[in-house]
């Protein structure tokens, strides 16, 4: 795709993240062929470009690189869904603690804000934005808990959330809504660790319930389509 007359070409990282946002709000389902040509096309790149930022989502778990054969957006299986699942509550769990002890008031208010842009999304069907503010919502905890290590982890696995939940979701179910958001953040208010950590094993439990190894896959859509916007 040609680049508008006085538009910088895309960086590395606005590529990655053009990807990464397309993957998880299941724009591009799993299982889709990533083609450095038509991708380098897309973003006026340079293959090796393309290569290098194909290889970066490969490390984060969003692709897997094929050899001979090319890139594709990862297929996770059941148990690597349960094992991520695992590993959210273990984090999730440890943030939250964390943060009912350390929360302050601007931190509740972007807490609040956060919420309340979820229910407008959820209102107005926006589903895109519901999925990316929902993953937001987990890793927004991660910021205010100030734990760089817990943080970088939890967002590969906010990642793998959505690619697994994009294959095995059942129809018409949002990832985890508002509502659920809203409690957890009451408890960090309060200040009530135990009960939080409660509130946060039941949401996180309640994602990984709406699993259904029968989900219909993402419908394909053309690369261009989706990226080329």
């Amino acid at each position: 795709m040609d680049m508008e007359a006085g538009t910088r070409p895309a960086t590395d990282q606005e590529i990655y993240q053009r990807l990464w946002s397309a993957i998880a709000e299941r724009q591009i389902g799993p299982g889709t062929r990533l083609k450095e040509e038509q991708l380098s096309e897309i973003f006026s790149a340079s293959r090796a470009r393309i290569r290098q930022v194909l290889q970066n989502l490969a490390r984060d778990g969003l692709i897997t690189l094929v050899p001979n054969r090319g890139a594709f957006v990862s297929q996770p299986s059941t148990e690597e869904a349960r094992d991520v699942f695992f590993a959210r509550r273990t984090i999730e769990e440890r943030l939250v603690e964390k943060l009912c002890a350390t929360i302050d008031a601007g931190g509740i208010e972007r807490l609040r804000n956060h919420v309340e842009a979820e229910r407008r999304a959820h209102s107005n069907r926006d589903i895109a934005a519901a999925i990316r503010l929902s993953g937001a919502f987990h890793l927004l905890i991660a910021e205010l808990a100030q734990s760089q290590i817990l943080a970088d982890l939890l967002r590969d696995l906010v990642s793998r959330t959505s690619l697994i939940m994009a294959m095995y979701r059942q129809k018409d179910v949002l990832n985890c809504g508002p509502d659920e958001h809203n409690a957890i953040v009451d408890c960090i208010i309060a200040r009530d660790a135990k009960k939080a950590l409660a509130v946060m094993h039941h949401h996180l439990a309640h994602i990984e319930n709406q699993l259904d190894l029968e989900a219909d896959r993402v419908a394909a859509r053309n690369l261009e389509d989706i990226l080329g916007a």
